[in-house]
C-alpha cells in the first residue's frame, strides 16, 4: 500500500491535545493487557473520556453496547494512532479526507465507506465507520501498542449528556468496565466530543456533528 506523502509541517497527528504531563507506563500496559484479553477500559481520549476496547474483539463490542444502553444499530467510532494505521483501516482514504485532516483545528472525526479490519458490528449497515487519528499521547499509545484501532465511545448511558471530565462519569458506567485508566483523572479542563464530517460516494461532504 503507498503511503501518502507526508505534511512535513505536521509530522504527527493533526491536532495535538495540550500536554497533562507522562502517562505511567504500568497503567498503559494495564490497559492493553485488559484490551487484549477482550475486556473494556474507561481511558482519556483527545476529547471526552472513552470506553474502549480491541475494535477487532466484537464480543467486547457487544458488552460496550450494553453498557451504554445503546442499540447496537448507533455505530460507534474507532481511534487510530497514525495516517498509516488510518489506511489499512478502510479500503480507501479520499483526498478530500486528507485535506480535511491537514486543516483541522479541533478533533475530527470522519465517517469513512468500506471500513475493514475491524469487527462487523463496530460499523453501521452500509460499512461505514468513523475513525479519528488521535492527538492525545495516552490514547495514541493504546492503539500502537495494540497495532490497530481502539473502539471510542463517551463515557455515558446513551441519551444522557457526555461528561466533560473523569469526575462526571456516572459511577454505573466506572464500574461496568474491567480497568479504568489513572492518567488525566486529575484533569478540570472541560472537554467536548470532536466535530464528525461524513464522506460519501463522489466526494460529497456531510457535517454531522
Amino acid at each position: 500500500m503507498k503511503e501518502r506523502e507526508r505534511n512535513t509541517e505536521r509530522e504527527n497527528n493533526p491536532v495535538e491535545r495540550p500536554s497533562f504531563g507522562r502517562y505511567d507506563e504500568d497503567d498503559l500496559r494495564e490497559a492493553v493487557k485488559v484490551m487484549r484479553d477482550g475486556g473494556i477500559i474507561l481511558y482519556p481520549t483527545d476529547t471526552v473520556w472513552g470506553i474502549g476496547c480491541d475494535a477487532r474483539n466484537a464480543e467486547a463490542i457487544d458488552r460496550i453496547f450494553k453498557l451504554k444502553q445503546r442499540a447496537d444499530s448507533k455505530s460507534m467510532l474507532a481511534l487510530v494512532s497514525s495516517e498509516g494505521m488510518l489506511q489499512r483501516t478502510v479500503e480507501e482514504v479520499p483526498e478530500i479526507a486528507w485535506q480535511l485532516i491537514d486543516a483541522a483545528v479541533n478533533p475530527m472525526t470522519i465517517v469513512y465507506d468500506n471500513a475493514k479490519g475491524v469487527a462487523e458490528n463496530l460499523t453501521a449497515d452500509d460499512g461505514s465507520l468513523g475513525i479519528r487519528i488521535t492527538g492525545e499521547s495516552f490514547s495514541r499509545a493504546l492503539c500502537e501498542r495494540m497495532r490497530g484501532p481502539v473502539v471510542s465511545t463517551s463515557a455515558n448511558i446513551s441519551g444522557h449528556p457526555a461528561p466533560a471530565t473523569f469526575d462526571e462519569i456516572d459511577d454505573e458506567i466506572k464500574e461496568g468496565v474491567d480497568y479504568v485508566c489513572r492518567y488525566r483523572r486529575e484533569d478540570r479542563r472541560k472537554a467536548s466530543p470532536s466535530n464528525i464530517i461524513k464522506i460519501t460516494k463522489g466526494n460529497i461532504v456531510k457535517v454531522i456533528r
